[in-house]
């Protein structure tokens, strides 16, 4: 990794889409200003925020956090231009976005500028409005130092995206351990192609949005048999963290106790080799959690008249606990993407009559139609 790209070594990024909120709904400056001074005492450096989050709160909660209170060279901030935000529908409100993050920021000039949750249904959006030469121009200016994009779509499309635009310096991937051999979000497929490209990353989402912060009984049972008293999110965050080709792990932080225990979590890394076998035991729990006994064989999907990937949306149903639906639909969408979908089924039967779990496969894809509500 470029020395110019990230000279702190530290791991661990304050992500500011989660931050706690007063009684009316309103951001909590003061704690966030406490959390803050705690993340930066630490040796934090990185803050990541949006144009989007919080409807713009959360640029100005940065402001008034930070860049009101500390000297330029004491952070590195990140935020975000979403080609399909709310109130965007053409080419010039899409790039005005990055102005007004300038001024909500009060930060002079971006450290870490991403294209923001790149994906197939907006992807073109991104090529229609010139936002890839866009943010290029910036940096030209000075404007923005480093820029990349966070990604939410399948392994083809992030080799095509690189490919096409090799000067791309990171990428945001969502990495975390129930997800990593999880082809809905292919973390490991993606982390891969950005390490064959020389990308580093910025990961997202290590605790799945909260999920592994509070995970399914079996996955506590792992964790509270190894009696060290870590909290849940802290495994997470340290698997993630523990990763190699990495800018920094971003943790969407709502107190100042997750800070402290955030802080504390990346104190000693990487996992041990006993701890990755720790690991090891809790996907194995998360993957025996099955609702649908899907072995993916893909015997079922060999001679299906509409191309429907069967055991790829079996397994989202299976990994769909505790995770909100708009994340449950974003990856049905990837892995049907361009195949058919649930809803497609004809019930031909060819499926059920060479399934060897002999399952109402029919009658299962009837019922993950839903997804497509």
């Amino acid at each position: 990794m470029s020395d110019s790209l990230f000279k702190n070594n530290y791991k661990l990024g304050f992500g500011l889409m989660r931050l706690p909120k007063l009684s009316d709904g309103s951001i909590d400056v003061p704690q966030v200003c406490d959390m803050a001074d705690r993340f930066i005492a630490a040796g934090g450096t990185y803050f990541d925020t949006a144009y989007v989050y919080d409807g713009g709160a959360s640029e100005a909660a940065f402001k008034a956090a930070v860049a009101d209170r500390y000297p330029r060279e004491a952070y590195t901030v990140a935020t975000k231009l979403h080609a399909t935000a709310s109130g965007v529908s053409d080419e010039k409100q899409a790039k005005d976005e990055f102005f007004t993050s300038l001024r909500r920021t009060g930060a002079g000039y971006i450290d870490y500028y991403l294209l923001h949750a790149i994906q197939r249904t907006n992807v073109d959006k991104y090529e229609e409005y010139g936002l890839w030469d866009f943010v290029r121009e910036q940096k030209a200016k000075g404007l923005i130092k480093h820029w990349g994009f966070s990604f939410h779509a399948d392994p083809e499309l992030l080799e095509e995206l690189l490919t096409r635009h090799p000067d791309v310096e990171f990428v945001q991937l969502q990495i975390n351990y129930a997800d990593w051999d999880n082809p809905g979000v292919a973390s490991r497929r993606n982390w891969e192609i950005c390490k064959a490209h020389g990308k580093p990353v910025v990961i997202m989402e290590p605790v799945k949005g909260g999920v592994l912060a509070d995970p399914i009984p079996e996955v506590k049972a792992v964790f509270d048999a190894e009696g060290s008293g870590r909290s849940y999110a802290s495994w997470a965050l340290r698997y993630a963290a523990s990763l190699d080709n990495l800018l920094v792990v971003l943790s969407g932080m709502s107190s100042l106790s997750q800070m402290e225990d955030n802080l504390l979590s990346v104190k000693d890394l990487p996992l041990s080799e006993k701890e990755l076998a720790l690991i090891q035991k809790a996907q194995l729990a998360l993957n025996a959690d099955k609702s649908i006994a899907c072995t993916a064989c893909h015997y079922c999907t060999e001679g299906c008249p509409m191309n429907i990937p069967i055991p790829e949306i079996f397994n989202v149903v299976n990994r769909s606990k505790g995770s909100p639906r708009f994340r449950i639909l974003r990856e049905y969408s990837i892995v049907t993407q361009g195949k058919g979908k649930a809803g497609d089924c004809i019930a031909c039967g060819q499926c059920e009559g060479i399934c060897p779990q002999h399952l109402p496969i029919i009658h299962l894809l009837e019922d993950c139609r839903t997804m497509e509500e």
